[in-house]
């Protein structure tokens, strides 16, 4: 247990309220009580169905309610009552709305949630082993829970886009593959050998539990192609009423959609032609951005070779990082100076961090799911990644909440997520490195920018594709998955396989992708705001202290966070 750093704030009511709510979300969602790092629900898996839904969203009311009747008793709970009351109401607007039940796209479903928690699970004692087995075992029912409501959602006519339904049954046939499954390399991996032997008893439950969990998978892979698919619509855009709702819940904000993507469309610009100055630092006066790539891409020097060389070098690089920032820049206690980088055991190209336990007995990680197609990687376009990842992006963020403890209850430490918020921190930390001399040299500038050339074009593509507006000239007449596809590719220098990925997931999780490069917009003003108040004040704008005021707060919807800030 972390020693607080400060004597701890007595519990409030509010509080009380909070805390209760994430041990009952803990109960209900047992995959995510996994991923806060809350302890007892290893052996579980959660309950899609749509009685369970409706419990969930009881939950929400009755919190609400609670909330409601209580008089802060000071300035965090002022914050807490504000955050969680947004966060609540978006939540239930999401779930009367019947998106919940309906939700099925190609990275952030109930078909991926149920694979990816065992990533989290631990894997070093015979007991551990012994918890996976038993979650693997519930993996039928939390699938079966699943199509319950996806048939409930489709009898009401609530039904994904095509494009949706085929990525995800791509995605469960690999998983029911015995060969290929996430399933079986978990059970037959290094870790099982070493903690159970070959002849351990719990060797042959786990593979009639992965035998189990991925003949549901081709079960589910069955029912979407039956089912599902002939009543998906071919239509990918949602219509203005289902987006803003989505971007309500992403951003922690409600933005001015059009005036929105106009932005993003001079975001675009301005990004592109500062990538066109670095690129003639690399190549030489008048060389393209594919030219300064090309050079790049051809440096040994900036190459690795396997992924074991990738995972030393992210952990070399966030090692380096931590070091150069704490007592500089921020203050970095001492449980957060550990950051994990690993290889993900799943495939899909993403690359995401998990946070630590409430007692950091599991520490934060930065994971790189690697496709089996990639074999090499570039310095250049990943050091920036690392940044956003680890410090002082997702991990400096969200494991100095959980380190919070003398402070914030358990919901504001563990539970209090918005995208716009900890997704444009990340983005805003990228460039935040920049600024601080971290991305001097022009290839890992370029690489930032390129990231940042990748979020912005998303801003565009997303908005103009869902909502139908007017698409500028290097799109053509008008939006089209053909158009925007086409936009993509010309805007995001990745591999095809990925841009296809990120494709399918912008068409299918509407508002998400806008709210990193938004999210670090309202940061950036929320930063200006603040450095204009103290020098109206005749004071000395401390960057420092503005970063450690907002990194205390822990994650709070954008439309709370000037206030917390003032507070």
């Amino acid at each position: 247990m972390t020693t607080p750093a400060t004597d701890p704030r007595p519990a409030s009511p509010v509080d009380a309220v909070a805390d209760a709510f994430v041990a009952t979300l803990a109960r209900l969602h047992p995959i995510h009580a996994t991923h806060l790092g809350v302890p007892g629900h290893e052996r579980e898996l959660t309950d899609y169905s749509p009685d369970a839904w409706a419990e969930r969203a009881d939950q929400s009311r009755s919190t609400l309610l609670a909330l409601e009747g209580l008089a802060p008793a000071d300035a965090v709970d002022e914050v807490t009552v504000a955050a969680m009351g947004y966060a609540l109401r978006t939540e239930l607007d999401l779930l009367d709305a019947g998106e919940r039940q309906r939700e099925l796209n190609n990275i952030a479903s109930p078909s991926q949630e149920v694979v990816e928690v065992f990533d989290l699970m631990a894997t070093d004692t015979e007991q551990a082993w012994d918890d996976v087995a038993a979650r693997l075992a519930a993996v039928p029912a939390a699938l079966d829970s699943y199509v319950a409501s996806l048939r409930a959602a489709a009898a009401r006519g609530d039904v994904a886009a095509r494009r949706q339904v085929e990525a995800v049954v791509a995605q469960a046939r690999e998983v029911a593959d015995p060969e290929e499954s996430a399933f079986t390399r978990l059970v037959r991996g290094d870790d099982a050998r070493r903690v159970l032997g070959e002849g351990h008893a719990l060797r042959a439950d786990l593979e009639r539990a992965a035998a189990s969990a991925r003949d549901a998978y081709a079960r589910l892979a069955q029912v979407l192609t039956e089912e599902i698919a002939p009543l998906a619509p071919e239509q990918d855009a949602v219509g203005r009423e289902r987006y803003a709702l989505w971007s309500r819940q992403a951003l922690g904000a409600e933005v001015d959609l059009d005036e929105t993507y106009a932005w993003g469309l001079e975001e675009l610009a301005r990004v592109q032609a500062e990538q066109q100055q670095v690129a003639e630092q690399i190549a030489g006066p008048g060389a393209t951005v594919e030219q300064a790539v090309a050079l790049l891409d051809a440096d040994p020097a900036r190459r690795l070779g396997d992924t074991d060389a990738l995972r030393a070098w992210m952990q070399a690089t966030s090692d380096a990082a931590i070091e150069a920032l704490d007592g500089t820049h921020f203050d970095i206690p001492v449980p957060v100076r550990t950051l994990e980088c690993r290889i993900a055991p799943s495939r899909t190209g993403a690359i995401y961090y998990t946070g630590p336990s409430d007692d950091f007995s599991r520490p934060g990680r930065m994971w790189w799911s690697v496709p089996p197609e990639v074999t090499s990687f570039a310095t250049w376009r990943e050091r920036t990644t690392v940044y956003h990842e680890g410090v002082p992006g997702h991990h400096l963020q969200i494991a100095q909440a959980v380190h919070e403890r003398a402070t914030l209850n358990s919901w504001r430490r563990l539970a209090s997520w918005t995208s716009g918020h900890g997704e444009g921190w990340a983005l805003y930390a990228e460039r935040l490195m920049a600024d601080l001399g971290f991305l001097d040299d022009p290839g890992d500038r370029l690489g930032m920018l390129d990231g940042q050339r990748l979020r912005a074009a998303r801003v565009v593509f997303d908005l103009g594709m869902h909502l139908g507006l007017p698409a500028p000239a290097e799109v053509g007449a008008a939006w089209t998955p053909d158009t925007g596809w086409d936009f993509l590719r010309a805007n995001v220098n990745m591999p095809e396989s990925f841009v296809r990925f990120e494709y399918t997931r912008y068409l299918g999780w509407p508002g998400q992708a806008p709210s990193y490069k938004v999210g670090q917009r309202l940061w950036e003003q929320a930063r200006d705001t603040a450095r204009a108040t103290a020098q109206a004040r005749g004071q000395v704008f401390d960057l420092r202290d503005f970063h450690a005021r907002a990194l205390r707060l822990g994650s709070v919807p954008l439309a709370v966070l000037p206030g917390a800030l003032a507070g």
